[in-house]
């Protein structure tokens, strides 16, 4: 291509993309509602790091997960996440601005030790060491079934308390069933139904929060973009 024939700035690229996702969801489920500014922002960051409009139906939110995500990030609580992918991902300028902490603990050498002599994943063992940690928690996870089966299992067993769960491991084993025991649990959440997720798309919806946290404001915008 011509360079005169693309866009090259990047914050219109971004913003032509978003225009885009609305045509299309106009086209695809022109009667379709999100629940608040904040959700709608949530999913078409979905679309937007996926392309896949299937997350318009197969991203749920339970126990009104965004502000009690909302809450953690405002008051300097931790996020855990169970890749390093996933942390990478994650807007850390803005996490440090906020003074959120944020690890993953996949390599810990206490991590890599509890696992072997448990005989479990190290997934499953990073949050049992992220247990430990007092502070208000946000665990996201978006590869490892087997941490989002632990998180629910100490939660049930009280061994765990956690504001909110992204939970969006992607693959054919125990990802979509750990995924439906979480949208069915008590635990504050956003869990992408069926196969698909991924670290990409974990990565993204905590910072799809992080953006648009101003709910003044994007309520504003809202209200703006239904009356055209």
């Amino acid at each position: 291509m011509e360079k005169e024939n693309y866009i090259t700035i990047p914050h219109q690229i971004t913003d032509k993309s978003f225009q885009i996702i609305q045509e299309e969801i106009g086209k695809i489920a022109p009667n379709y509602k999100f629940e608040n500014p904040l959700q709608e922002a949530v999913i078409k960051r979905a679309i937007h790091t996926t392309a896949d409009f299937d997350y318009l139906q197969n991203l749920k939110f339970t126990h009104n997960v965004l502000e009690k995500m909302k809450d953690v990030l405002m008051n300097h609580g931790v996020i855990y996440t169970d890749t390093t992918m996933a942390l990478s991902g994650i807007n850390k300028r803005r996490l440090n601005k906020l003074g959120v902490d944020y690890h993953c603990l996949i390599r810990d050498p206490q991590v890599i030790e509890m696992a072997q002599k448990k005989g479990i994943t190290r997934s499953m063992a990073a949050v049992e060491v992220a247990a430990k940690d007092s502070r208000q928690k946000i665990f996201i996870i978006g590869n490892a079934p087997t941490a989002l089966c632990k998180i629910i299992e100490m939660v049930n067993d009280n061994q765990l308390q956690t504001a909110a769960v992204i939970g969006v491991p992607v693959g054919f084993v125990e990802a979509a069933e750990s995924k439906q025991a979480l949208y069915e649990s008590d635990i504050p959440a956003i869990a992408a139904l069926g196969r698909k997720g991924g670290s990409n798309l974990a990565a993204a919806l905590i910072n799809a929060v992080m953006y648009n946290m101003d709910i003044k404001k994007l309520g504003d915008e809202y209200g703006r973009h239904t009356k055209q």
